[in-house]
């Protein structure tokens, strides 16, 4: 078995710099900052600097999509993290968030603080990050929320990606290569040949072994898929 995709972003859903709005921790008198830059519509970078001094150890930068989303992605059973490379991973923590819920903006404009669904994870290396739905927790102003509602899947208003000093633990300069973020669930063998994983502009050769199905009887099929398909087949 192997995955259907739902691209959240990149992949059919190109990078776009101005879908993205800064979250920095100098609203609240931080000096953190954070960027996300895209020189082509298949790559994105999250980068920045983490300063945990100006609050005594404490620190975030993020990103966050614009406006108001509304995802359905209760048929998935989580979400894929495509760190790109060579050579592009720092090896620091991150946090990808997930918001069903918008608080009313404050009297001065300013959004209120509300409860984010984080899922952590090491950029150790590049290729895929596989986060399931139990990975994510509820935070509020980066501390766990015990009595938070269960996270609606059914209408995902924001994504977003963090880096955060988990109370001094990290610090400096960061930065996180993306091909993409996306959906994902497993199909059946027969279904996910031809859904995901079939012939694509015939240009390397390469073979999609039986193993990589998870069968042993599945016959070999000659793949030449563009690089995210081939990524997010667990093929790089």
């Amino acid at each position: 078995m192997i995955d259907d995709i739902l691209y959240l972003c990149g992949g059919d859903q190109p990078w776009d710099s101005s879908l993205w709005v800064t979250s920095d921790d100098r609203v609240r008198g931080g000096a953190s900052r954070s960027h996300l830059s895209v020189a082509s519509p298949e790559r994105a970078r999250f980068h920045g600097r983490l300063d945990t001094k100006a609050l005594g150890g404490a620190g975030f930068a993020s990103q966050h999509s614009l406006g108001v989303l509304s995802w359905d992605l209760r048929d998935y059973e989580g979400v894929i993290v495509a760190i790109g490379g060579p050579g592009r991973a720092d090896g620091k923590r991150y946090a990808l968030t997930l918001k069903d819920e918008l608080p009313p903006a404050r009297g001065d404009g300013r959004e209120r603080a509300g409860v984010s669904w984080e899922a952590e994870f090491v950029a150790e290396k590049p290729g895929d990050v596989r986060l399931r739905w139990e990975d994510f927790k509820p935070t509020y102003r980066g501390r766990p929320k015990e009595d938070a509602a269960p996270l609606d899947l059914g209408d995902v208003k924001r994504i977003g990606l963090m880096m955060r000093s988990f109370f001094g633990q990290q610090e400096g300069e960061f930065l996180l290569e993306l091909h993409a973020i996306a959906a994902w669930k497993r199909l059946p063998l027969s279904s996910a040949a031809t859904t995901l994983c079939g012939e694509d502009d015939r240009d390397d050769g390469e073979h999609l072994k039986a193993e990589e199905l998870g069968s042993e009887n599945a016959p070999l099929q000659q793949t030449t898929q563009s690089w995210w398909r081939r990524l997010l087949c667990g093929m790089l």
